[in-house]
């Protein structure tokens, strides 16, 4: 509905003794913390017949330590194993850790290669069953903020013949274990065997697995794999990235992300793609990594940094594994009602005010982003860390939209909710308000920033609004609350 019909007056210093943009960057810059010294850990199993038959899913011959091999690998010859590829590239940033686990897989024990060291397990394309112990600690480190890649196989990939293949391996993972059997990742593995195809990825410029780091996915591989169906019924999260040509939606997802708990989960329906040809004397791979119809290494690498809570400059991620942190419930945004002025909040100058133009829902002061009337872009932004023990973390605003646009049909002013990165990278939109959402009087919104724990990000609200008639965003009383 229409709002102010005259247009807001730029003010330079409505706080007195404060700007936004002196105080409010002197104040992030000071609390945002440094790169984490601590290199991401990934561990890759490789105690389940991992290399059975032609199989060959190591990064290295050397284990559970690749430097062992060689400790400075330049290419994917210097480690041996059909994942050195995939394995050399992480260790060429510097970013990461990278381990092998060749016994039982177990969390919460003394084991230098127990699950509570890591930030992420690989599983590429297991070929024995997951003991109950062994189900019980994989699920409860996702939970706990741990990262999970599953990589499956097309059905009847028995690559040991003992009767079990990794489609009816991995879903047994997901619905026969004492932690949660009731769908918990929203997705199941179809018994399908796809000979050959290429599948594309979404449309989603703002995805960190299809847009990171290591560069942007557009197809993937399959040569003998098979699908997921999605159920978001039973978990919301769960989003299909690349899908099977002629599908889409809940059907034929090659490649899907969701989290759980405080964790993360990926799935790729192929092992063909991070295969990279090279490996152990005898065996017959396949180049899929290389593959020029495909962009597989991306794909890989970027989910992997996806996982761990990484971004592309190794900053980001937590420093301590699934689950091993704490969580004590607390309120986590500093100036949360802006009653201090511009404190804790860094940008554009005039954002935070009292202004008697707006009303305040609570208190005197609050932020205020365009209505201008002309074309402009207002942000404000605040960087915390969210604890990676918190199963829970409630980011809430409430919001007033008042303008002077008469349309009923075109957003011409927007407001974007995002969360970023320490690098500056979107990681996710969490909406967009327009004048269409104008109305008298606040609204809460509420959204779940659980699949962030164990990461400092920064939450940034930008008002973009348009060269005629005003849109005010008008935001008080913001929380995120943790527990």
């Amino acid at each position: 509905m229409p709002g102010l019909t005259v247009p807001r007056h730029r003010l330079g210093a409505v706080l007195a003794g404060l700007t936004l943009v002196a105080a409010g960057v002197a104040v992030q810059a000071a609390a945002t913390p440094a790169a984490a010294a601590t290199p991401h850990r990934i561990l890759f199993d490789d105690g389940h017949a991992e290399e059975a038959g032609n199989a060959d899913w190591i990064i290295s011959t050397s284990k559970p330590d690749p430097l062992s091999q060689d400790a400075s690998p330049s290419s994917e010859t210097d480690w041996t194993g059909a994942l050195s590829s995939w394995g050399v590239a992480l260790q060429k940033t510097g970013s990461y850790s990278l381990k092998t686990a060749t016994s039982a897989l177990t969390y919460g024990g003394s084991s230098a290669t127990d699950l509570s060291n890591f930030d992420t397990l690989v599983l590429p394309e297991p070929n024995t069953l997951f003991t109950t112990a062994e189900k019980t600690a994989i699920m409860t480190f996702v939970k706990n903020g741990g990262g999970l890649f599953m990589i499956s196989d097309h059905t009847g990939s028995d690559r040991n013949n003992d009767g079990e293949d990794a489609v009816e391996i991995l879903n047994d993972l997901m619905t026969n274990n004492s932690v949660d059997s009731t769908d918990p990742f929203g997705f199941s593995i179809d018994s399908l065997n796809i000979s050959s195809d290429y599948p594309s990825a979404i449309s989603d410029s703002s995805n960190p697995v299809l847009h990171g780091s290591f560069g942007g996915v557009t197809k993937s591989l399959i040569a003998s794999g098979t699908t997921a169906t999605l159920k978001p019924a039973d978990n919301s999260s769960v989003k299909g990235l690349l899908y099977r040509t002629g599908y889409s939606g809940n059907a034929g997802a090659f490649f899907a992300t969701s989290t759980f708990g405080s964790g993360r989960v990926a799935f790729w329906g192929d092992s063909s793609p991070v295969d990279d040809g090279t490996g152990q004397s005898g065996n017959t791979l396949y180049d899929g990594w290389n593959d020029s119809g495909a962009t597989n290494a991306a794909l890989a690498l970027n989910a992997t940094e996806w996982l761990s809570g990484a971004s592309g400059s190794g900053s980001g991620g937590g420093d301590t594994g699934g689950g091993s942190g704490t969580c004590t419930a607390a309120q986590l945004l500093g100036n949360n009602g802006f009653e201090s002025g511009s404190t804790t909040w860094s940008g554009s100058s005039g954002v935070i005010t009292n202004s008697s133009s707006q009303t305040p829902r609570s208190g005197s002061y609050y932020a205020w982003l365009d209505g201008y009337g002309t074309a402009t872009t207002d942000t404000l932004s605040q960087t915390v860390t969210i604890p990676s023990g918190c199963t829970t973390a409630a980011l809430s605003f409430y919001l007033h939209v008042d303008t002077a646009e008469t349309t009923t049909s075109t957003a011409y002013d927007t407001l974007k909710v995002q969360v970023l990165n320490s690098s500056g990278t979107v990681l996710g939109t969490l909406a967009t308000y327009s004048n269409l959402n104008a109305a008298s009087g606040y609204t809460q919104r509420s959204f779940s920033l659980a699949s962030y724990a164990g990461q400092t990000v920064t939450l940034k609200f930008t008002g973009t609004e348009g060269s005629t008639l005003q849109t005010s965003f008008v935001l008080d009383d913001t929380a995120l609350n943790v527990s």
